[in-house]
């Protein structure tokens, strides 16, 4: 009896995975996709996506000198996807947000790390959160954060100041571990007034509760799990209990339960003091702003966010406020490193200003510091691509037409139901058609000039794509810059960096949210940038 169940169980198991491969073979034979060029696919299961993601030896720029703007590509089990840098393509993608969504597989994976807030929901649900949250995003709102930007970068200063005191004015620092510290203070105190206090914290002081939990669920979606990919594709096989589930989830109820403690007392906060006022401790955070949003009479009772939907904003906070901006500050130190011209000329700019304690309005008044946060942003992006999926057919213009293997040119391409779009933000934002021959290149100078060709660009920011366009932008950018430009402006104000080790040893890991740079001699070490920072003497 057990041994007839078991052959059943088989035997279903068998007549299942052969329907799939079918329907996936069907699928790709009747595909408005098959004859647009592109590269084959090089790998049984991966398709093509290990040499995208990981970018091996220059393979997608490869790929895009020899198939042009929009091409195909293969995913998992060799099924095809469709690949574009074209501008009126991508504007298109991004402003039609009713069609291109990110997929059920994705938002699950992507849901692991930060819960069900913006980055994750989709249709009206991600309108009537964005709708109520773009108020605490506001320049007003960002300039009253500042302070906090400042506070945090000086007392890294001044660790840094201290440790290189003990040798001559001389220190080697792992730069990205710090920041990481710096940028989760200053999320704590501007995303919910908040004392996480990593910077302070004392070697073996046990370590912050939201913290921790956030920390154990970021690092829980970091190597590629066969069981996950099922997972992601298969919602029937979630219920398989994987070791990383177990601690995302007991971050999540961590992070929902000091959520509830934070909301509550925002809604005090608002309750007692139901105007913004400057300089009021609590008023200020990002957490006490969306609930004052929320409870506006100006919005009706069916339109405003369930205190979980509130709640649920509180590792979204953390991710954009927090690692994103971290990477990237790490980034621009590295850059400056390979480009001492760049980094002797934007130190000249900051020390000709006469405080240390600069307001929003004075940050965004210092001209080069603003090209170099740009030109990282350009040439380091964090994010460095994202994707949709076409929920319904629809027709995708183009700027430049596309010559597919029978020779036909299109000027327009079909899509299907359930195609997959890659976004690649980071190659367009290294395009030699728009930046010029030396697109790989770190020179903030390009940014002194208008830049034309960059003007088609459908991104919300700086004609680039690094913060995406259309409805489903990055709400943050403005917190990011400014937290970004506090921080530069303090440390290169104090310090002279240099590449701790040979630059041939410096490279890039991520994960499914930000790129990182690492040791490739000491991957098992995980993400760092070692630094020798020297004491600026004025």
């Amino acid at each position: 009896m057990i041994l007839k169940s078991i052959a059943s169980v088989l035997a279903a198991a068998s007549a299942y995975g052969l329907y799939l491969v079918l329907k996936t073979l069907y699928r790709e034979f009747t595909s408005p996709l098959r004859y647009i060029r592109g590269p084959r696919s090089t790998h049984w299961f991966y398709g093509n996506l290990k040499g995208l993601i990981n970018d091996e030896a220059g393979f997608e720029e490869n790929l895009v000198k020899e198939y042009g703007r929009t091409w195909k590509f293969h995913r998992f089990f060799g099924q095809s996807a469709l690949y574009s840098t074209d501008p009126k393509a991508l504007h298109h993608f991004l402003s039609n947000t009713h069609v291109y969504q990110k997929s059920e597989a994705s938002r699950f994976s992507l849901g692991q790390v930060v819960g069900p807030g913006i980055l994750v929901v989709e249709g009206e649900q991600h309108k009537q959160q964005r709708k109520i949250m773009n108020p605490a995003f506001g320049i007003p709102q960002i300039r009253e954060l500042t302070e906090i930007f400042v506070d945090k970068s000086i007392q890294l200063r001044d660790i840094w100041t201290a440790q290189a005191a003990k040798s001559d004015g001389v220190a080697r620092v792992e730069a990205l571990s710090w920041l990481s510290k710096a940028t989760l203070d200053i999320i704590g105190l501007a995303g919910f007034n908040y004392k996480i206090d990593a910077l302070a914290a004392e070697d073996d002081a046990p370590p912050n509760e939201l913290a921790e939990a956030f920390e154990a669920s970021f690092s829980s979606d970091t190597g590629f799990s066969f069981i996950r990919f099922l997972q992601m594709r298969y919602p029937l096989l979630r219920g398989i209990p994987l070791k990383r589930d177990k601690t995302a989830i007991a971050a999540q109820q961590t992070m929902k339960r000091i959520g509830r403690e934070l909301l509550a007392s925002s809604k005090r906060e608002v309750s007692e003091n139901g105007t913004f006022e400057t300089g009021s401790g609590r008023a200020r955070d990002l957490l006490t702003l969306l609930v004052r949003a929320n409870t506006s009479k100006d919005v009706p009772a069916h339109q405003r966010l369930s205190d979980e939907d509130v709640i649920a904003q509180v590792p979204t906070f953390l991710v954009a406020g927090h690692e994103t901006t971290s990477t990237a500050v790490t980034w621009t130190l590295f850059a400056l490193t390979q480009n001492p011209a760049a980094q002797t000329r934007l130190r000249e700019e900051l020390l000709a200003f006469p405080t240390d304690r600069p307001t929003l309005d004075e940050l965004n008044s210092l001209r080069y510091l603003d090209c170099v946060v740009r030109e990282t942003l350009r040439v380091h992006a964090p994010v460095t691509m994202t994707g949709r999926m076409a929920m319904q057919d629809d027709v995708v213009p183009l700027s430049t037409p596309v010559t597919d293997s029978r020779g036909e040119v299109h000027e327009s391409i079909r899509i299907r139901k359930g195609d997959q779009i890659l976004i690649p933000i980071l190659a367009l934002n290294h395009d030699t058609d728009i930046w010029g021959p030396d697109a790989m290149e770190f020179r903030p100078e390009r940014w002194e000039t208008e830049i034309p060709e960059a003007s088609a660009i459908p991104g919300v920011w700086g004609h680039m794509m690094t913060f995406i366009g259309g409805p489903r932008s990055c709400i943050g950018f403005r917190f990011s810059l400014a937290e970004m430009k506090a921080l530069i402006f303090t440390l290169v104000r104090a310090f002279e960096f240099e590449l701790a080790v040979p630059r041939a040893e410096m490279g890039a890991t991520g994960n499914s949210i930000v790129l990182r740079p690492a040791l490739i001699t000491d991957l098992a070490a995980g993400n760092q940038l070692p630094l020798v920072v020297k004491t600026v003497v004025r």
